[in-house]
């Protein structure tokens, strides 16, 4: 058996939530020993660095802009002009950073959740097919959406839901192999002390610099991981493609 895959006790257990926050370390190992894995990385890392200056360089200026054109300028309303915008420029930032790299990224998230199956053993790139392409394109659209309402849903009332419960990791490899999203949160609802616990550590990472930069593959990759070991714990039935 491959040790690069958790192995999960057949029940949930306490123990669940250190397991799931040690997930994306385990997926560091992997992207780190695996050179397409490496490249895919360095390559969104790069990408996400880009678009988290642009987020800076675009809001700034406008943020302010819109507060001035709110409140005007002049005595009082300079100092409140500029709380106001600096908390625009909070909120849009952050929301932006939370979605922009999913979106721009997400051309690249099949291949690294592909690449980890492959380097999990028991797994074969299946050959091209345009109707299957097209298939697990929708759903993982359809899945990357629903995690966003979520997030943005989360937002409005002032619970981060990037760190619950690791649903947009574990989502993608399960979007690939077109199992519906309602099967994706019934079995992270079934092991939720684990995915808190998963959750959790990539909440983390968000708020560290230059390491934020890594977020996406490090979650792919390790849902990727995480999948697995539910399907090998029993906690996830074969892909639907497969039956």
């Amino acid at each position: 058996m491959n040790d690069i895959v958790p192995t999960l006790p057949a029940a949930p257990t306490l123990g669940d939530f250190f397991r799931g926050l040690s997930l994306p370390f385990r997926a560091v190992r992997v992207m780190v020993s695996t050179p397409k894995l490496l490249g895919l990385s360095l390559l969104s890392g790069l990408v996400t660095a880009g678009l988290l200056v642009g987020i800076v360089v675009f809001f700034w200026p406008r943020a302010f802009g819109w507060a001035d054109a709110l409140i005007g300028t002049g005595s009082w309303r300079t100092v409140a002009s500029a709380i106001v915008g600096f908390l625009f420029f909070s909120l849009a930032s952050f929301v932006s950073a939370l979605t922009l790299p999913n979106l721009v990224l997400a051309p690249l998230q099949d291949p690294l959740s592909e690449a980890t199956e492959q380097r999990c053993g028991d797994f074969v790139s299946p050959p091209f097919d345009l109707g299957r392409t097209i298939r697990g394109t929708a759903e993982s659209l359809g899945h990357t959406l629903l995690r966003l309402v979520t997030q943005v849903l989360g937002l409005l009332v002032l619970l981060p839901l990037n760190l619950v419960p690791g649903a947009g990791s574990v989502a993608n490899p399960m979007a690939r192999h077109l199992y519906p999203f309602g099967q994706v949160l019934a079995a992270l609802r079934r092991r939720l002390t684990l995915a808190l616990g998963f959750g959790a550590a990539l909440y983390v990472m968000l708020w560290v610099p230059v390491l934020n930069f890594f977020l996406m593959p490090v979650a792919v990759v390790a849902g990727t991981l995480l999948y697995r070991a539910l399907r090998q714990a029993g906690a996830v039935s074969g892909p639907p493609e497969a039956r």
